[in-house]
């Protein structure tokens, strides 16, 4: 499986604190992958130094064949690099469908097309019904999928998904899950940080734990939860012994 992304010896230093260090990963095409750890372990400003929003001290990282390493944020969605944030960032005087359009918008600079685009993302992610109710009476579930609806609309290649399950009902998480998996369908690799391990192990192909800003471990999600270096620092003692 040829590598759509890498991170080779990215270092992140925000003064004394190192929050990346020597962190190497690679994400094929077509996979979902899950980066995941406890609070503090590096994982948003991974994803921070992979969408663009800031330099890496040190090392470089690669899309697509290219190094993007000194690339803004903004050039690397034009390649295809779409996220979602952790803290939803909709426009909430905007409508659903004016939210998507800002998306659509990177690569449809027609304005019908960019509406047309907008439609089509609205539809796969089950928000057509919402689409002129405004962003701020979404509740959060649909607030989620919107983030994912906008980065969709930007037609990625690699889709970066900040915590888009955290918070949700039993439910809510399924249909986040599903959506994931139908993302993955239309040819989309996905890279995902997430805390529910209960809904995230099963749905990606391979996990990579984060701890102290360093890769602690990774590969297949049922190994990842059984490694002893994972149980310690993130897992707990009472998962050592239900596992």
């Amino acid at each position: 499986m040829t590598a759509l992304l890498e991170t080779r010896g990215v270092w992140q230093r925000f003064g004394g604190l190192v929050a990346n260090s020597d962190v190497s990963i690679s994400v094929g095409r077509g996979e979902i992958v899950g980066l995941i750890g406890p609070n503090g372990a590096g994982k948003s400003t991974l994803f921070n130094l992979i969408a663009g929003v800031l330099p890496p001290t040190q090392g470089s990282i690669w899309f697509d064949g290219e190094d993007v390493t000194k690339m803004p944020a903004a050039e690397r969605c034009q390649r295809g690099v779409g996220r979602t944030f952790q803290v939803v960032k909709s426009f909430e005087t905007m409508s659903v469908i004016d939210n998507v359009i800002v998306g659509a918008l990177v690569r449809n600079t027609v304005m019908r097309e960019a509406r047309r685009k907008a439609h089509e993302v609205l539809e796969f992610t089950g928000l057509a019904a919402r689409a002129d109710v405004l962003a701020s009476d979404l509740v959060p579930a649909e607030k989620r999928r919107l983030e994912v609806a906008r980065a969709l609309a930007t037609e990625p290649k690699l889709l970066l998904l900040d915590e888009v399950l955290t918070g949700l009902t039993p439910t809510e998480a399924q249909t986040g899950v599903a959506l994931v998996r139908k993302v993955r369908e239309t040819g989309i690799t996905v890279l995902m940080v997430e805390h529910v391990m209960e809904i995230v192990m099963p749905l990606v192909d391979r996990a990579i734990v984060l701890d102290l800003g360093k890769v602690l471990v990774e590969g297949k999600p049922a190994d990842v939860v059984r490694d002893p270096k994972v149980i310690s620092a993130y897992l707990g003692d009472r998962h050592a012994q239900s596992a």
